[in-house]
């Protein structure tokens, strides 16, 4: 009954309608079980929940507002005040709350059997209730190891168990800290695994220090929580911090370095504060060594411009530019026969052996990948590309040379390997790259090959780009293969832009003569008329259609129709393997925020016997297509990288866990408070997209993301297509996108290194 049930009923008999409107409107305190969640903004943390206040009438509360971190099952004691929905009628709207521990042997059952304790699923809590009775969670508290009694329960379990239920306590005093600037619980967690029983001191005393250190805390909300702890608004070491997150956003927008005076402006705007203090803690900054300050030359040869780097980029941009000409001038030699080969006889023989003759510009690629320490091959579809590769990796094994073969995604690896019959792998995995970053291979401990052939160069970093080339030994030969007129890399650089700049010491080839039968491909001629400034042709094509639609929401309902039911009954492919839907951008009706959700429901809906697990504003299932979203070096054999892509095999209550099986093949284990990594991947951005193939993809090209339309981003997506691609939307933003060409070029200094180290 509680509380509330008392004042209401006080009010409405004694006093009438216009005294229990007041009350209505006065603090209140209402204790229930948090039954399930029907809604949750994971950007916000608003919610909508259920809430059982043990009145017996079965009816459920409707509680709104900030819970996070609550889970179904979990005893609740919310503050807050009654009102009313137009369409749901009464509801509680929460400002906050704590979790209370349940007094009655259902109540723990259920609190127990909600996997919220790790090792404790329905069927032990039953057991454990049982044994225990009201004493149950007592036991748990003060006695753990008298769980052993209990049947089924091991020492190793009831350790398990044990550690769990400190680990959730302590979590909760940190997340209890935190409620007051809307910290969420997947955040509070990591805070507690980074620094454990100091969590708390660190949050009051060195809060900035959270954005460096705790993934999903940037600077925006450490400098809420330095706020909240009194830390002043003009302190050095908040305007320190707000530089160094300045860079960081720009190297997230793909910069290596910002303009000093851009960094300036962006930097006072960001803190609102003078710009005189924003120049001193600069300069102190650059005397810590907490940046670096360079002159380069500006954008387009002008006027030099004073660099401000973050360490690592500054490190690895002079790194990169080092290591490539050491290995383009190194006298070494790892395959000294292809020097003074009959080039004639060499190429016939390829011929007989491959079945096909090499085109002039193929020929000077293959020339050029077996004589040069460094070369680039870039083109686009349809121009010979993998067969030139093929031609490459052929020759050379005829020659015993030692082959490495690796591309950025797990997808694109698979493809090299069946391209050339060779082995070939992530270059995450190729590196071993460990914890925290660092490479098994690099300069003291070099790869074993004479050749390094990389596919999608496009997509390669600033960061990976520097860890690779540290890897390939003196004399070995090293091949980027990509198509520079892709977007480019999610991470900081331009590298295969760079390399094949004007001035660029780097040998080159550029395929542009289309075959003839991949002329006859509705992909390919529209992408090459694409990244022509070409309208697409829609219409009279086997494999590349329009569905115009002008609005913006009915364009993204018509994408799901289209991609879960339309293409999977006309051409036989499956819409969760098969068909991806590759969005401009990510918010919005048709962004692939509200797109996945919507194919969620198409293609794996909730079913009784279907396991799933809420986490903020998302749902997992199994069956549920998903990516990881940030670089984490600790999870698989070799880490799990940004846009690995995988299908959701397992979920297991009891342990808190969900199992992914990654397009690598690899089964991969997330904790229940690790799923913030994973997002689903019915429908991804085109950025996202990079470095894939997918038999069918399908675009929503809307004027709701008319600032994202451009030509380098539509003919991404549509090389992305291996047999088909439809286009949903608008035709004036299909006009807007091949019209409009990418907006300047990214700050990087990468080719003006290469071309002053070469002279």
């Amino acid at each position: 009954m509680g509380v509330m049930h008392r004042v209401v009923h006080r009010a409405r008999g004694r006093v009438g309608v216009r005294r229990y409107r007041r009350d209505m409107l006065k603090l209140a305190v209402v204790e229930g079980v948090l039954e399930r969640i029907t809604y949750a903004n994971e950007e916000n943390g608003y919610t909508v929940a259920r809430v059982d206040t043990g009145r017996g009438s079965g009816d459920l509360l409707t509680v709104v507002g900030s819970l996070l971190g609550a889970q179904p099952g979990e005893s609740l004691r919310m503050e807050g005040r009654w009102g009313s929905h137009p369409q749901y009628g009464k509801q509680f709207t929460v400002e906050n709350y704590t979790t209370v521990l349940p007094a009655t042997v259902q109540g723990i059952r259920r609190y127990l059997g909600s996997g919220l304790i790790k090792g404790i699923g329905p069927v032990f809590a039953d057991r454990i209730t049982e044994h225990f009775g009201l004493d149950t969670l007592q036991i748990i508290e003060e006695e753990p190891k008298r769980l052993i009694e209990v049947p089924g329960l091991g020492p190793k379990r009831t350790k398990k168990i044990a550690d769990a239920w400190e680990e959730q306590k302590a979590i909760k005093e940190v997340m209890l800290f935190l409620q007051t600037v809307e910290v969420s619980t997947s955040i509070a967690v990591r805070i507690y695994k980074k620094y454990g029983d100091a969590s708390i001191s660190v949050v009051k005393n060195e809060p900035y220090r959270l954005a460096a250190d705790v993934w999903g805390i940037g600077f925006l909300t450490a400098d809420k929580i330095a706020q909240s702890v009194g830390i002043p608004h003009d302190s050095p070491e908040r305007v320190k911090a707000g530089l160094q997150y300045a860079l960081s956003q720009s190297t997230d927008n793909g910069h290596c370095f910002l303009p000093e005076e851009q960094l300036i402006a962006d930097s006072v705007k960001l803190l609102q504060v003078d710009t005189g203090l924003v120049i001193e803690c600069l300069a102190e900054l650059a005397d810590e060594e907490g940046v670096v300050r360079e002159s380069v030359p500006g954008p387009d040869g002008g006027e030099p411009v004073t660099a401000v780097y973050l360490v690592p980029f500054h490190r690895a941009e002079i790194s990169l530019a080092g290591q490539t000409l050491r290995l383009l001038r190194g006298a070494e030699d790892r395959m000294p026969a292809f020097q003074d080969v009959d080039w004639d006889k060499a190429l016939a023989w390829l011929a007989r052996h491959t079945g096909a003759d090499l085109a002039p510009e193929q020929s000077q690629a293959v020339r050029l990948a077996l004589t040069e320490k460094v070369a680039v091959l870039t083109g686009g579809p349809g121009c010979g590309k993998s067969f030139t590769v093929r031609s490459v990796v052929e020759l050379a094994r005829a020659k015993k040379a030692k082959v490495v073969l690796a591309a950025p995604t797990g997808r694109a690896a698979k493809r090299l390997a069946e391209l050339t019959g060779a082995e070939a792998s992530t270059v995450h995995r190729l590196l071993e790259l460990k914890p925290g970053g660092d490479a098994a291979y690099d300069r003291d401990r070099p790869l074993d090959a004479d050749l390094v052939v990389v596919d999608e160069a496009s997509m390669l970093d600033l960061l990976l780009a520097n860890k690779l080339v540290k890897a390939v030994p003196p004399g070995a030969h090293l091949l980027f293969v990509g198509d520079v007129d892709q977007l480019p890399s999610v991470g900081a650089g331009e590298v295969l832009r760079d390399l094949l700049a004007d001035g660029s010491p780097v040998p080159a080839v550029r395929l542009t003569r289309i075959f003839r039968q991949a002329q006859q491909s509705g992909v390919v001629t529209n992408a090459h008329r694409i990244n022509s400034g070409v309208p697409p042709i829609t219409h009279g094509m086997p494999d590349f259609f329009l569905f115009a639609e002008e609005d913006t929401e009915a364009a993204g309902k018509l994408t799901v129709d289209v991609a879960a039911r339309r293409i999977p009954a006309k051409f036989g492919l499956d819409p969760r393997r098969d068909v991806q839907v590759l969005a401009p951008m990510h918010r919005g009706p048709a962004g692939a925020g509200t797109l996945n959700g919507l194919l969620q429901q198409s293609i794996t809906p909730a079913r009784p016997d279907l396991p799933e697990r809420r986490f903020g504003g998302r749902i997992f299932r199994v069956g549920d297509k998903v990516t990881q979203i940030r670089n984490n070096y600790e999870k698989g054999a070799n880490g799990v990288f940004n846009g690995t892509v995988g299908v959701v095999t397992s979920l297991d209550s009891d342990e808190q866990r969900l199992t992914v099986l990654t397009d690598e093949d690899e089964e991969v284990a997330y904790d229940f408070d690790e799923l913030d990594e994973l997002a689903h991947a019915y429908a991804v951005t085109i950025h996202r997209s990079q470095g894939s193939e997918y038999p069918a993809v399908v675009i929503p090209v809307t004027t709701g993301a008319w600032m994202m339309l451009q030509r380098n981003l539509l003919y991404t997506a549509v090389t992305r297509a291996k047999r088909l691609v439809v286009l949903v939307g608008s035709r004036r933003a299909l006009g807007q996108a091949v019209r409009t060409v990418s907006a300047g070029r990214r700050c990087t200094a990468l080719d003006h290194r290469l071309g002053s180290f070469s002279t």
